[in-house]
Parts: C-alpha cells; sequence; structure tokens
C-alpha cells in the first residue's frame, strides 16, 4: 500500500532554477521570433510608446493560457490535439490542426526569409542560400540530436534574447515619457491602432506555443524515470504544478519584457526619426543602423537569427506533434527517427515549406506582420476548446482549474475574441 502512495518521482529539495526552468522558458523565448520582431519594431516605429501597456496587459493573460496548456499535457499525458482526438468530434479537431497548421507555415516561411535577410544584412551574400541553410540546420537538429542536448540547446539561444535589452540601453531612451506612455497610454479606436493591438496579442498569444507546451510536458513526463501522468500518479501534482507555474510565469515574463525592451528601442529611435513604416524586422535593423549606428544595427540583426534558430523548430514541432497525435502516430522528439519517421517527416515537410515559401511570388517576409494577425484570430478558438476540454472531469480527473486560473483562462480568452471582432468592424467597416 505505502509503494502506491509514495512519490516515485526524486526531486532535489531546492531545484536549480535551469532544472525547474524547461518547456515555459523554451515557449516563452520562442514567442520573441523573427515575426514577433517585426510586429514590435512595427508596433514601436508606428506608435512610439503608445502600445507598450499591451505587453503589461497581456502578461498574465499569456502566462494563464500557457499554464493551462502544461496541464492539459501534464495531467493527461496528452497533447491538445490528442485529448481533441480521444473526446471531440472529428471535425473540431481536424479543423483545429488544421488552422494551426496554416499559420504555422506562413510564419515558417517569415521567420526564415526574416533570417536570411538578417544574415544578408550582416555578411552580404545571397539569402536564399541562407533560408535554405537555416532550414536543413533545424531539421537536422531536430531529427538528429538527442532529446536532452537539444533542449538544452534551446535554453542556450533564450540568451539571443538579451540582445533587446543591450540594444535598449545604447541608444537615448526618456524613461520618463516610457513610463507614463505605458501607465496613461493615448488610446485610439482607429483600424491601424486596433490591428496593431490584435497583432500584438497574436504575437504573444500564439496557437503553436499552446501545442508545444503541452506536448513538452508530455514528453518530460515520458523522458523522467517514474514519471505518470497526474491522472495515474496524483501524489505527484502539488511539486508539478508548483514547478508548472514557476516555468510557464518566469517564461513568459522573459517573452514580454524582451518584447517591451524592442518597442521601447525603435520607438526611441526610428519613431523618434520620423520612420513609422517598417515591414519586416530586417528593415528594422537596417534603419537601426541609420538612426542608432552601427553597434545596435548588429545586436538586432544577430538577435534575429538566435532568436530565429530558437522558434523555427518550435512551429516545425508543434505541426508535428499536432498532426501526429491527430492520426495516432508515434511522437516525440526523444524517439529515434526511425521510430517516428511520420512524424519526423512532418517536421521536416513543415520546415521546407516554409522555405519553398521564399521562392514563391508571395513574399513571406513581408507577410511577417500580417502573420502575427492570423495569430490572434486562430488563437480563438483553440483558446475556447482548450478552456472547455482542462474543466471536464472526464479528462482531467480531480485536476480541472481552479477557479483563479479559469477566470484568467476565460478573460484571455474573452479579450481576444472581443479584440478580434474589434478590428473586423473597424476595418470592413
Amino acid at each position: 500500500m505505502n509503494a502506491l502512495v509514495r512519490d516515485p518521482v526524486k526531486q532535489p529539495p531546492r531545484p536549480k532554477l535551469l532544472e525547474v526552468m524547461g518547456p515555459g522558458l523554451i515557449t516563452g523565448a520562442s514567442d520573441d521570433d523573427p515575426s514577433g520582431i517585426a510586429t514590435y519594431s512595427q508596433v514601436g516605429a508606428q506608435f512610439g510608446y503608445g502600445l507598450a501597456w499591451t505587453l503589461l496587459f497581456s502578461y498574465p493573460l499569456m502566462a494563464a493560457i500557457q499554464e493551462i496548456s502544461a496541464r492539459i499535457g501534464r495531467v493527461t499525458g496528452y497533447g491538445i490535439a490528442g485529448n481533441l482526438r480521444r473526446h471531440y468530434p472529428r471535425w473540431l479537431s481536424t479543423s483545429v490542426v488544421a488552422l494551426l497548421m496554416i499559420a504555422n507555415a506562413i510564419n515558417l516561411g517569415a521567420d526564415l526569409g526574416a533570417m536570411g535577410a538578417a544574415l544578408k544584412l550582416l555578411i552580404s551574400g545571397p539569402a536564399l542560400l541562407y533560408v535554405c541553410l537555416f532550414g536543413l540546420l533545424s531539421i537536422a537538429l531536430e531529427v538528429f540530436t538527442r532529446y536532452a542536448r537539444y533542449v538544452s540547446i534551446l535554453k542556450w539561444l533564450c540568451l539571443s534574447l538579451f540582445s533587446y535589452v543591450i540594444c535598449a540601453f545604447v541608444v537615448k531612451v526618456p524613461w520618463r515619457e516610457v513610463g507614463w506612455a505605458t501607465i496613461w497610454p493615448p488610446l485610439s479606436a482607429s483600424p491601424d491602432y486596433l490591428v496593431a493591438i490584435v497583432a500584438v496579442m497574436g504575437t504573444t498569444i500564439s496557437p503553436y506555443l499552446f501545442f508545444w507546451q503541452a506536448e513538452q510536458e508530455v514528453e518530460d513526463q515520458r523522458e523522467r524515470p517514474g514519471a505518470h501522468p497526474l491522472t495515474h500518479a496524483p501524489w505527484e501534482a502539488k511539486s508539478e504544478f508548483t514547478r508548472i507555474r514557476i516555468d510557464t510565469y518566469l517564461g513568459m515574463a522573459l517573452s514580454n519584457v524582451i518584447a517591451f525592451f524592442i518597442v521601447v528601442t525603435t520607438a526611441a529611435t526610428l519613431h523618434a526619426h520620423g520612420i513609422t513604416d517598417i515591414q519586416t524586422s530586417g528593415q528594422a535593423a537596417e534603419a537601426l543602423r541609420a538612426v542608432a549606428g552601427p553597434f545596435t544595427f548588429v545586436i538586432f540583426a544577430a538577435g534575429i537569427i538566435g532568436t530565429g534558430l530558437l522558434t523555427v523548430p518550435v512551429l516545425a514541432g508543434s505541426a508535428a506533434y499536432a498532426v501526429g497525435e491527430l492520426l495516432s502516430w508515434r511522437v516525440g522528439l526523444a524517439r529515434l527517427p526511425l521510430r517516428a519517421k511520420a512524424f519526423y517527416g512532418v517536421i521536416a515537410a513543415a520546415t521546407l515549406i516554409g522555405v519553398a515559401l521564399n521562392f514563391t511570388h508571395i513574399d513571406p517576409v513581408k507577410a511577417l506582420y500580417w502573420s502575427a494577425v492570423l495569430n490572434g484570430v486562430v488563437a480563438v478558438p483553440v483558446m475556447m476548446v482548450m478552456m472547455h476540454l482542462s474543466m471536464r472531469t472526464g479528462i482531467m480527473s480531480g485536476f480541472t482549474l481552479p477557479m483563479p486560473l479559469r477566470v484568467l483562462g476565460w478573460l484571455a480568452t474573452t479579450t481576444m475574441a472581443i479584440t478580434v471582432v474589434a478590428m473586423a468592424v473597424a476595418v470592413f467597416a
């Protein structure tokens, strides 16, 4: 009987922070991808500090919805797509995964294009060749790198985000003005303003992040000796939920702090010099060279490449997890390639589609900003399904959401829905 209640997962009494940080850290860091950098740069260039408040406002909503994603994976032992397949109509699970695939494909193309453009700015040469090389490197790392080593690489790539903190302190920033605009922002009902809010919200609260974090919790549980889904091992719940909360809230804080510094940097330089139209992250870096000097330009451009190397595998991986669970394949980055051929095939195919988009008349680099808007639109139905799923006792057993998390989750979902509707009305009225 004692064997049934003993916690088989031994953790150090005071685990190091990097041991606690995992899925939440990587998920939060990957949120600041080249698409996000382009969005935040455009927001800073167009509106100055006027939309910095959105990053403070979105933080608790973003953190809550990501904690819910993590709980779904850790409690059930399945990702979001797997739970949809097991408990919901086929048309619903297929529709959600299809929306995710479309959004991820555009994001992959845009991010790879931005990385190629950034490297061309730094060392010159053919951008399309760099796009291909980045795509092949990402596929090779995901397919052939041992899982534990791969997670370690992603954690170290998170350091690339701090390049944007450095940029903010290299340029001259009127911090008093930043603080006032953040606390008392100049609100507007103009279509451009509402589209920008949706873009920011769609960048910070993106569907691929939900799928990735839930699946990484499943992956980590499978890789840890003696760990089980919480529906089978409820005695593990207290320590696991504490770990998830610390990991997620610190990871999302990192994401939004970095985004805040990107907005501040571009507002203090580009907006202040009358440059208000930035279509890509590469354009933002190039413009910074003219108004803030070569050092800021190099740091900003290098950050685009570093964050892209972090995010491209997350985008391709989340797509593969979703498709694989929907079709009941063997999934997992810890599996050997020959034991999960279809799963790794989707990773390779999704990445190569992203590469191919850069060779078409569709300019994925210019689609960076609008991919964030698309993510905001797609997030709404996905979040609604997640909230319903996480409150069903038949799925979550005794681990349905506590009331505070339930309130924040529905608030995040409602906020995204209202923002998208307001944008649609303003744009098409």
